[in-house]
């Protein structure tokens, strides 16, 4: 049997556990019973941390029962830091510690120990399991959750207000003295504020505690482990708290009357002062509304808040006048809109104060004594008639004179003047109300010795009727009578019109002249409705014997007075069906009818425009082009050159070129025809135009060519000019290019080039006198 032996005494314990000597017991709330001393379990080893000692710590003893102490049994460790941290005596059995432990890195360790024969290694007792527990010391302060804390409480809060929590933690064993028991304490901030011991929660310390003399206080917590005993580990945070703000103080005006002044000639709406009531909170508690509440002035000023600057804005509400009141008393209250139930018993949350407004006197236009004029004047009127007056007044104390003018840009015409001193508006010219029935004009009224002060009125005049305008037919009447037509016949009816206004002619009366009141052709009938009928008085019209007859008619108004015209309505003679249509009405279409008819005239021209468009089509057809022989590209209208760039044929060159060619080109039998287009007839080369098949004259041959290919109608519509570079090997003339000429000499000999004719004298003159260009260098 193994038996385990605590470093710190000799006792043995065996398997069975002994009882504990001490142990922890809750007695009353809050209050902690602590065991006096440790027992000792029979497999628990102990090892205070942190031990710096020189030599290693001695942790317990292992003792087998069936050891003699003779050598022959060895100790073996093993486990959690065997042979690291922990190291046996083989034959003792005593455990030492080699390395200083830490129990907040690891509180405990489990290692096994077993003893075995030391010659044969066999197992004398089964494996024994133990536990080495890191007995703890104060070896760490307390510290705090936060280095800095922020809190708030209200203003005026009771004495033990809760404000905040502060937590410490301590990283030593709590189970295990006092080394994690911490205690509370403040150490700045009193006697503002006080904390728990036990808790760490802070209170308010001091009643009525006022914002508005002191906001934010910063206050020290240390917490103290060892149940804040002497030698004991501490740490401190910082708590900022900051009084927050009720409604606590009511606004009050720093004076009790405010002195302001006003121009009469303010417009309403416009700002006159300001009053601010001055109140120490903030935010929604230190909002003051302001209103008017008394005096002679409500109805004339107003006041509203600028929430911005916590003022009263008092406006002119109506306008004034200096001559009649000078001066108004206003009061003013100004009172919080939030108010706080806990604080009504500190008096009323509001404050008054007088506000006085002096009226200034301004220098003010003249005044028309109505805000517009309506005059009336007859039309015609003589040139200085009176149409009316307007009258203006200086309203200020000094009642200046005023003089008038009228707007000459409304009455352009100038159709009216006024009288400067007195106002009185006259016509200067005569007025026609069929051409202008309104006249709208403007006066000006302007102090004597204040020009810049005026005042402007419309003034609407209007033009009377007066019955001066005849009536006259509505329209440019044509009546259209038939040939056939019946006695009593009504063919127009007529109406009238009139200028003037209806007052001065409400109905027309429409009559014949007095001296064709017995017109034998028509006769009238007056409608009575301000319309006229004319009648066929007879039978049998003829347009032969007259197709247009002119008759006068009278009109008269009703004015006063009476006014009368006559006007001539033109009736022409027409032809009608029996059903009383109108089918001609000119004389020339009565003679017509007796030739051709309409149907005749139709066909006649129907077959001149048909021989017109045949006319046209022969023409366009005869002025259509032929096609060209040749169909050229768009834009290849110039003469062709075309380039063989290979040498000439010469004597013996048989693949380019023949050269014989050149010099019979009769020898080809006929002609090639071309064949693109048929040719138009037969081309036949005339005999005498071919020269001798052994001539020498060139120059004869090329004209004999031009002739037959300008003769030719088969011929291209161009000329074929073919260049040749060099006439073949062999050839007499050998190159014809002077390219080499400049550096080669020649021994041939080119005079020959003088008997080909004057076309080639050029080159005679350049290749057949040699010794011409040596005499002459």
């Amino acid at each position: 049997m193994l038996c385990y032996s605590h470093a710190l005494g000799t006792e043995r314990l065996s398997h069975s556990r002994p009882s504990l000597h001490g142990h922890h017991e809750r007695g009353k709330e809050g209050q902690v019973l602590h065991r006096s001393k440790r027992g000792w379990v029979w497999n628990q080893f102990f090892v205070i941390e942190e031990y710096t000692g020189p030599d290693p710590v001695l942790v317990g003893r292992l003792h087998s029962d069936i050891d003699s102490g003779d050598g022959n049994i060895k100790y073996i460790l093993s486990g959690e830091g065997a042979g690291i941290i922990f190291v046996i005596d083989d034959k003792s059995g005593n455990i030492h510690a080699t390395k200083t432990l830490d129990r907040e890195e690891r509180a405990q360790y489990t290692l096994t120990a077993q003893a075995v024969d030391r010659n044969t290694n066999r197992p004398l007792e089964p494996p024994s399991e133990f536990i080495v527990k890191v007995q703890d010391i104060n070896d760490n302060p307390p510290e705090f959750l936060h280095e800095n804390y922020h809190a708030n409480v209200p203003e005026r809060s009771n004495v033990g207000t809760s404000v905040i929590q502060v937590t410490a933690s301590d990283a030593d064993d709590p189970t295990y003295g006092n080394s994690a028991k911490l205690v509370y304490s403040i150490l700045e901030g009193q006697p503002y504020f006080s904390v728990e011991a036990q808790t760490g929660i802070i209170r308010t310390a001091l009643p009525n505690m006022d914002r508005e003399a002191k906001e934010e206080y910063h206050v020290v917590i240390q917490a103290k482990d060892m149940g804040g005993h002497m030698g004991g580990l501490s740490g401190t945070t910082k708590v900022t708290i900051t009084l927050t703000d009720v409604n606590d103080n009511p606004p009050k005006f720093p004076q009790s009357v405010y002195q302001m002044s006003v121009s009469e000639s303010t417009v309403p709406g416009e700002e006159v002062g300001r009053v601010k009531a001055k109140d120490p909170d903030i935010g929604e508690n230190g909002l003051v509304a302001y209103s008017i509440i008394d005096g002679d002035g409500m109805d004339l000023f107003e006041i509203t808040t600028d929430y911005e600057t916590q003022e009263g804005v008092v406006k002119l509400k109506k306008t004034l006048d200096y001559e009649t009141k000078k001066s108004y008393s206003l009061k003013v209250e100004a009172a919080n809109v939030h108010i706080d139930p806990k604080f009504i018993s500190n008096g009323p949350f509001k404050d008054t104060v007088t506000v006085k407004i002096a009226v200034e006197d301004a220098d003010e236009p003249p005044v028309f004594l109505k805000p517009s004029y309506i005059f009336e004047v007859q039309e015609n009127a003589a040139s200085g008639t009176v149409v009316g007056k307007v009258h203006a007044k200086d309203p200020d104390a000094a009642n200046s004179a005023i003089r008038y003018s009228i707007d000459r840009h409304t009455d352009l015409e100038r159709y009216f003047v006024i009288n400067a001193e007195d106002g009185n508006i006259k016509t200067i010219k005569a007025l026609d109300r069929e051409e202008i029935a309104w006249h709208n004009i403007s006066v000006f009224a302007v102090e004597v010795h204040k020009q810049h002060q005026e005042a402007k009125v419309p003034v609407a005049i209007k033009v009377v009727d007066v019955n001066d305008n005849a009536p006259k037919f509505a329209a440019a009447y044509e009546a259209f009578v038939c040939e056939n037509a019946r006695s009593n016949q009504q063919f127009i009816t007529i109406s009238a019109d009139d200028k003037d206004d209806s007052a001065n002619g409400p109905r027309f009366i429409f009559s014949l002249p007095p001296e064709i009141i017995h017109n034998p052709n028509f006769t009238l009938r007056d409608n009575r409705d301000n319309t006229a009928s004319v009648l066929v008085r007879r039978e049998g019209f003829s347009r032969q014997q007259q197709d247009v007859y002119l008759l006068p008619i009278v009109i008269s108004d009703g004015g006063v007075p009476a006014l009368s015209s006559t006007n001539t309505l033109t009736v022409r003679v027409c032809a009608c069906d029996g059903a009383g249509a109108l089918l001609s009405c000119s004389a020339e279409a009565y003679a017509l009818n007796a030739g051709l008819s309409t149907g005749a005239l139709i066909a006649i021209l129907a077959c001149i425009v048909i021989l017109l468009v045949i006319v046209v089509l022969f023409v366009t057809l005869k002025r259509q082009k032929k096609e060209p022989l040749i169909v050229f590209e768009e834009e290849d209208v110039r003469e062709n050159i075309i380039t063989y760039d290979d040498e000439g044929g010469g004597e013996e060159d048989t693949e380019a070129f023949d050269i014989a060619t050149l010099q019979n080109p009769d020898g080809i039998n006929g002609f090639i025809p071309r064949k693109d287009i048929k040719p138009e007839y037969q081309y036949l080369p005339r005999p005498g135009l071919r020269p001798a098949p052994n001539s020498v004259d060139v120059d004869d041959f090329i004209n004999t060519r031009i002739q037959e290919a300008d003769n030719d109608p088969t011929a291209p519509p161009y000329d074929s000019i073919q260049i040749y570079g060099y006439e073949g090997r062999g050839s007499v003339a050998g190159s014809l290019s002077s390219l080499e000429s400049a550096t080669t000499d020649s021994d041939l000999d080119y005079d020959y080039l003088q008997n080909w004719g004057p076309r080639f004298k050029k080159l005679a003159d350049l290749y057949g006198s040699k010794d011409t260009f040596d005499d002459d260098s």
